[in-house]
C-alpha cells in the first residue's frame, strides 16, 4: 500500500467523515436528514488477507425527520461519490445523542410532566433528570403510535445540582415521547410514590475520605515494549489492528502470532457486537427496561476520555476516535482506546526440591481498553494478550445502580432495598461477541468438548476414569450450544488443513467465564427481539453484511433478524470460512454494598491455544529484571 493510500481497515479520520457528510448532502434525496451513524464499510475479506489496496466505502445511516424514514446509504470515499441509496421502511435507527439532550428539554416542558412534579412535591423542573429509554415493542401501544419513533422516557430528581439524581427517582412517571417531532405524546403517571429520604452522593466533594494509599508507580524508563505504527500494534510476538466504531466502539482486526519469520493468523475480527440489559419489574413502569445498549444507542458513541493514572497506568498509547454527530458534524473523543503493559503475577515457575533448582517467569500482558457510560452505568472493556498466545476479554461492569422507589414499609420481590425506601431491580446484562476466526487460515471448523466421568466396572475399576467427548458441529443448527459446568464444556476452533506435530489440527479453545441464561420468559418481547441469548454459541458461515448479534436495526423492532434468524438455514459451517458467537453474561441481584456506586464486577471469557504451538510458547522468555528482582545482578 502507498504512503497515501491508507490501509483498508485504518479507522475514518475526521477529514474523510467530513467528506461522506458533504458527498451526502448535496444529494438531491438528502432532505431533511439527520446522521445517526457514519461507519467504515470492512473492505472485502479477501483483498485485506491477499495484501492489497481496497476501495474505502462507507455506510450512513440517516434519519428522514420529514418522512420518518429510515436511510442507508453508501458512500466510495475512494470515487467520492454516494454509490446507494436505500429507503428502509419500518425500521427505526439508534437512538442518536443529541436526542438525548432534546428528549430531556421536551418531556420538561411539557405542562403534564410538571402537574406530575408538583404532585410529588417538585418545583424546581430544572434539577429533573429524563433517561431517554428505548421503547421497545410490546403489542400494547397506543393508537397512533405506529410508525413513531417512540421513546419512554423515567425520570429522578436531584437535591442540588451536583446531587445524584438517582437516589430520587420519580417512581410511576412514565414520558412517552416521538423522538422525531419532540412531542410528549402522554405522560402515565401510576401513583404518587415519596420521594427516597436520604441522598445517594459518591462524589469526593461529599466523602470524608480515609487516609490514602501510599503511592504506587508503573515506570518505564527504557519505554514500553510495543510499537504502534498507525493503528497497527506489535507486541512480543503479537501482531494486530485497533479499530474503532460509533455502534461497537473498540474493534480488533488482523490478530497473529509471529512464529519463525511468518504471522500465523487467529483472529480476523473481533468485536463486542451486541448487548441487553432486561429488568426484572413487571410493574407498568418498569417493564419495558430493557437497553439494547450497542444496537439502540451505540456504546462507541458514549466512549468516555480515558486520563492517565485513573483509567489507566502506566506508559499509555492513546487513540482518539472521530465519530459523527446527528447534524453532520465531527465529534473527537480524545483518548478513546488505552493501550499499556500490566504486570500479571507469575507466569510459569518450578522448584526442583532435589536439586534445589527453582526457576521462575513473570507474566505480562498487553491491555487495550476503552470505558463507556450508558446513562447510570459504566462498562469498562479490556481485552488482554499474554506471553503465552492466550487472549482474554474481560467486562468490568460498574457506574451507579438504575433505582426505583417504594413506599415507607413495603417492599418488592423484584429488587433490593439499598436505602430507606430506596430498590435496586434485578436486572441481567447479556452481551455477544462477534470472533470472525481465522486460525492458521480462513478455513475452520468447530468442536464441542465435554470431559465425561466413565461408570465403574471394565477398564474403570475404581471410578476414578474421565475422558473427553468432541461432537464437531457441522451445520448451524448444530452450533446452537450452551455452557455446561457438569461437563467442564469448551469449544475448539480448529483447522483440519494444518496438523501439528502431533498430527492433530492446529486449535484455539474458546474457554466461558462466569455466565447466565436469560431469565425471561421463552415467549417476553426482549427475548424475541434479541434472539442471541437464548444460547452461548452459535456459528455461522461468514457473511460480510451478518454483523450484529441481534439484526442492524433493533430499535422498536418486533422480531430477532440476527443470529437467531441467520442459523435457521442450517448451512454447513466445518471447514469454511466461519464466525463464532458467544453470548455471555451476569445476573445482578443488587447489594447495600453496591450504593451509592458499585464496585466493578468482573465476567469475560478466555481464548487458549490449543495444540496450536507445539509446547510452551513462553518457555524462551527472560527471567524478568528490576530493581527489585532477585534476578536484577
Amino acid at each position: 500500500m502507498s504512503a497515501s493510500q491508507p490501509h483498508p481497515l485504518e479507522p475514518l479520520t475526521a477529514d474523510e467523515i467530513a467528506m461522506v457528510v458533504r458527498l451526502v448532502q448535496e444529494d438531491d434525496r438528502a432532505t431533511a436528514c439527520r446522521f445517526v451513524s457514519v461507519m467504515l464499510n470492512d473492505a472485502p475479506k479477501e483483498s485485506v488477507l491477499a495484501g492489497e489496496g481496497a476501495a474505502r466505502e462507507v455506510e450512513v445511516v440517516m434519519l428522514d425527520s420529514a418522512t420518518r424514514a429510515c436511510i442507508a446509504a453508501i458512500v466510495s470515499l475512494s470515487a467520492g461519490t454516494v454509490r446507494s441509496w436505500r429507503r428502509l421502511e419500518g425500521v427505526q435507527p439508534a437512538i442518536m445523542g443529541d436526542e438525548f439532550t432534546e428528549c430531556e428539554e421536551a418531556v420538561k416542558r411539557s405542562p403534564e410532566f410538571r402537574a406530575a412534579l408538583a404532585r410529588r412535591g417538585v418545583e424546581d423542573a430544572s434539577l429533573v433528570m429524563v433517561d431517554p429509554w428505548s421503547a421497545g415493542h410490546y403489542g400494547n401501544e397506543e393508537p397512533g403510535d405506529e410508525g413513531r419513533r417512540l421513546s419512554r422516557a423515567l425520570a429522578s430528581v436531584r437535591a442540588e445540582p451536583n446531587d445524584n439524581g438517582y437516589a430520587r427517582p420519580l417512581q410511576g412517571v412514565v414520558a412517552v415521547v416521538d423522538l422525531n417531532s419532540m412531542e410528549v405524546l402522554r405522560v402515565e403517571d401510576h401513583g404518587v410514590v415519596p420521594l427516597p429520604p436520604e441522598p445517594g452522593n459518591w462524589t469526593l466533594k461529599y466523602i470524608e475520605p480515609r487516609p490514602p494509599l501510599k503511592p504506587l508507580e508503573v515506570i518505564q524508563e527504557e519505554g514500553p515494549d510495543f510499537a504502534v505504527d498507525g493503528h497497527q500494534v506489535r507486541w512480543q510476538n503479537w501482531h494486530l489492528r485497533i479499530g474503532f466504531t460509533a455502534r461497537e466502539g473498540l474493534v480488533l482486526h488482523d490478530v497473529g502470532w509471529e512464529q519463525d519469520g511468518r504471522v500465523r493468523p487467529i483472529l480476523y475480527r473481533a468485536s463486542l457486537c451486541d448487548m441487553v440489559v432486561p429488568y426484572g419489574d413487571p410493574g407498568p413502569a418498569g417493564y419495558h427496561k430493557n437497553a439494547f445498549d450497542v444496537g439502540e444507542y451505540g456504546i462507541g458513541e458514549l466512549a468516555n476520555s480515558l486520563t492517565l493514572g485513573c483509567d489507566c497506568l502506566g506508559h499509555i498509547h492513546y487513540f482518539d476516535a472521530h465519530l459523527n454527530n446527528s447534524k453532520g458534524g465531527v465529534n473527537r473523543i480524545e483518548n478513546a482506546v488505552c493501550l499499556h503493559e500490566e504486570d500479571d503475577g507469575v507466569l510459569w515457575k518450578h522448584t526442583d526440591w532435589r536439586t534445589e533448582e527453582v526457576e521462575v517467569r513473570r507474566s505480562r500482558r498487553l491491555v487495550i481498553s476503552f470505558i463507556a457510560t450508558v446513562g447510570n452505568y459504566e462498562y469498562g472493556f479490556y481485552w488482554y494478550f499474554y506471553l503465552d498466545g492466550s487472549i482474554e476479554l474481560e467486562l468490568r461492569l460498574t457506574g451507579v445502580l438504575n433505582t426505583t422507589a417504594v413506599k415507607p414499609g413495603e417492599s418488592t420481590s423484584y429488587g433490593t432495598e439499598i436505602a430507606p425506601q430506596l430498590i435496586g431491580p434485578h436486572h441481567q446484562h447479556l452481551f455477544n461477541v462477534r470472533l470472525d476466526m481465522c486460525v492458521d487460515g480462513i478455513e475452520n471448523a468447530v468442536y464441542e468438548v465435554d470431559s465425561v466421568g466413565l461408570q465403574r466396572g471394565g477398564d474403570n475399576p475404581h471410578g476414578n476414569a474421565f475422558t473427553t467427548s468432541e461432537v464437531l458441529l457441522e451445520r448451524e443448527g448444530d452450533g446452537d450450544r450452551m455452557v455446561d459446568m457438569g461437563a467442564s464444556r469448551y469449544w475448539r476452533i480448529v483447522n483440519h488443513g494444518v496438523p501439528n506435530r502431533f498430527g492433530r489440527p492446529v486449535a484455539y479453545r474458546l474457554v466461558p467465564g462466569e455466565n447466565c441464561l436469560p431469565l425471561v420468559q421463552e415467549n417476553a418481547s426482549v427475548l424475541e427481539r434479541a434472539g442471541f441469548p437464548r444460547r452461548h454459541l452459535w456459528v455461522t458461515p461468514f457473511r460480510a453484511d451478518e454483523r450484529y448479534a441481534a439484526g442492524d436495526y433493533p430499535n422498536q423492532r418486533r422480531t430477532a433478524d440476527g443470529v437467531a434468524a441467520w442459523t435457521r438455514q442450517q448451512r454447513p459451517v466445518a471447514d469454511t470460512d466461519l464466525v463464532v458467537w458467544y453470548s455471555f453474561g451476569h445476573t445482578h441481584i443488587p447489594r447495600p454494598e453496591e450504593w451509592p456506586v458499585m464496585a466493578a464486577h468482573k465476567i469475560g471469557f478466555m481464548l487458549k491455544p490449543d495444540g496450536f504451538f507445539d509446547a510452551n510458547p513462553a518457555l524462551d522468555l527472560a527471567p524478568s529484571e528490576s530493581r527489585a528482582s532477585c534476578c536484577s545482578g
